[in-house]
């Protein structure tokens, strides 16, 4: 059996019929919501916001599972608690960690993986690479790609996670970054757009931008919290949300995995 961990990426969509509703009813689904997202122990979960940032796309869960079925499980239990009756799936990205065949030794780049804290930003979106990209000799893709590697190591404020989904999902692999220095990471992908690897591309659309902020932020931003007094994410002011909601410990998703 092997130690597999499998990573989804799901954006949610909200019915902008929930914003009419009366600010008691809203705050009740969003606490019913955010109590909702830990309900599976052996699930990671953070969340984002993509807020005006993604037509049709409002919320982003990025979760890390044992299997499939756990992320299933934790994906029903949002999508059937209070504000989560209001989502529809937008985009659902869905692969598993495993070693990359382009690097011998990682890197802490590469190592880290959930763990310590969460960057500002994350960016992830499917990738699909070419039929030619795979019938080509091994020796040639390592050669292509030690080029790709090394223009992202110029980047150490940028990190990447990648994720296999051949045969699980439409896509290739589940491309994510992690940065707090989004001019830094326009730089570092146009730099790739410029690299042989570049020729091989089929798909790396939709591009989800999303900003990371713990629940009981997200629920103020979309008028789903009850007013408070104390602060749960450092800034003020705050609105408070139930216990089961706060921030979870933080993490940081990083590796300099190659495609």
């Amino acid at each position: 059996m092997t130690d597999a961990r499998y990573v989804h990426a799901l954006a949610l969509g909200l019915d902008p019929t929930w914003r009419r509703l009366p600010a008691v009813d809203r705050a009740a689904s969003g606490a019913a919501f955010a109590a909702a997202l830990d309900v599976v122990p052996a699930v990671v979960t953070h969340t984002y916001s993509m807020i005006g940032l993604q037509p049709g796309a409002d919320l982003l869960i990025w979760r890390l599972g044992p299997t499939v079925r756990a992320l299933e499980e934790a994906a029903a239990a949002v999508l059937q608690a209070g504000l989560g009756r209001w989502l529809s799936v937008r985009e659902s990205l869905l692969g598993v960690i495993q070693p990359t065949q382009y690097v011998k030794k990682p890197t802490p780049q590469e190592q880290s993986l959930f763990e310590g804290e969460r960057c500002a930003y994350l960016i992830v979106y499917p990738f699909t690479k070419s039929t030619d990209w795979y019938l080509l000799g091994r020796d040639a893709r390592q050669g292509i790609m030690n080029e790709h590697m090394r223009i992202g190591h110029a980047y150490p404020q940028v990190r990447q996670l990648l994720a296999n989904s051949f045969g699980l999902d439409d896509q290739d692999f589940i491309v994510a970054y992690e940065t707090d220095d989004l001019p830094a990471f326009v730089d570092l992908v146009r730099e790739l757009r410029g690299s042989d690897s570049r020729r091989s591309t089929v798909r790396d659309t939709p591009i989800l931008t999303a900003v990371h902020r713990p629940i009981g932020e997200i629920l103020r931003l979309l008028d789903a919290a009850e007013i408070g007094s104390v602060p749960d994410n450092g800034h003020a002011p705050a609105l408070t949300v139930p216990a089961a909601a706060k921030p979870r410990g933080a993490t940081r998703a990083a590796g300099r995995g190659s495609r």
